[in-house]
C-alpha cells in the first residue's frame, strides 16, 4: 500500500520542480478550462469575478471584445507580479491571461450553448474557473489581477487566496448592478462564492509541494 502511493507520487516528502513541458501542458489546459467557464458565464449574462468581471462589465456596457478588455485590465498588475512574484511567474500569467483571452474569443467557433440556467451555469463555471486557476496556481502562475494579488498575499503573509479574492470580488459585483439583472447579479455571486470557497479549500501549500 505505502509502495503504491510512493511510486504515484504520494507522501513525497521533498517538492520537485515543473520541467518546462509541464509548465507548458498546465498553463494550457488551465487556460482552456478557465476559458470554458468563462465562456458559460458570457453564455448567461453573468459577471465572472477578479479582473474577468471588470472585462465582462466594460464589454456589455461597450459591446468591445472581452478578451481585448481582459488582457488591458490586467496590464497594471504584471507590474506587481514583476516586482513581487518574479519574472517567471509574471511571465506565465502573461502567457495565461494571454491564452485565456485568445480562446474565449475563438471559443464561440467551436462550442455554442443554446440555453442553460444562469443558475446552474454560475456553479458550474465557478467549478471550472476554480479548476483552471488551480491548475495555475500550482505551476505559479495566475490568471492575472487579483490572482496576482492573491498569490502574493498568502506567499507573503498565510492570507488564503480565496479570501482576497472573495473581497475583491464583492466590490466587483456591486459594480455588476449597472450592467444586469438583480437575478443575473445574484447568480454571479453564486459562482463567486463558489469559485472561492473551491480555492480556499484546495489551494494550500502544504498539500501541494512542487516547484
Amino acid at each position: 500500500m505505502d509502495g503504491d502511493k510512493r511510486r504515484f507520487g504520494f507522501w513525497n516528502p521533498t517538492p520537485t520542480r515543473h520541467t518546462p513541458l509541464e509548465d507548458a501542458q498546465g498553463l494550457l489546459a488551465s487556460s482552456m478550462i478557465a476559458a470554458l467557464g468563462l465562456a458559460l458565464m458570457s453564455s448567461a449574462g453573468l459577471v465572472a469575478s477578479g479582473t474577468a468581471g471588470v472585462a465582462f462589465i466594460l464589454h456589455y456596457l461597450t459591446g468591445y471584445s472581452f478578451g481585448l478588455f481582459y488582457t488591458v485590465v490586467n496590464i497594471p498588475f504584471y507590474l506587481l507580479g514583476l516586482k513581487r512574484l518574479g519574472r517567471a511567474f509574471t511571465l506565465k500569467t502573461i502567457i495565461a491571461v494571454s491564452l485565456t483571452s485568445v480562446i474565449t474569443e475563438l471559443q464561440p467557433h467551436f462550442v455554442r450553448i443554446e440555453s442553460i440556467h444562469p443558475m446552474w451555469t454560475a456553479v458550474l463555471a465557478g467549478i471550472l474557473l476554480g479548476f483552471g486557476l488551480l491548475g495555475l496556481y500550482r505551476h505559479r502562475a495566475s490568471l492575472g489581477g487579483v490572482g496576482i494579488l492573491a498569490v502574493y498575499l498568502q506567499d507573503r503573509f498565510g492570507i488564503r487566496a480565496g479570501l482576497v479574492q472573495l473581497a475583491f470580488d464583492i466590490f466587483v459585483l456591486v459594480a455588476a448592478f449597472a450592467v444586469a439583472a438583480p437575478f443575473i447579479v445574484l447568480c454571479s455571486v453564486v459562482g463567486a462564492v463558489v469559485l472561492n470557497l473551491f480555492l480556499t479549500i484546495n489551494h494550500r501549500a502544504d498539500r501541494y509541494i512542487a516547484m
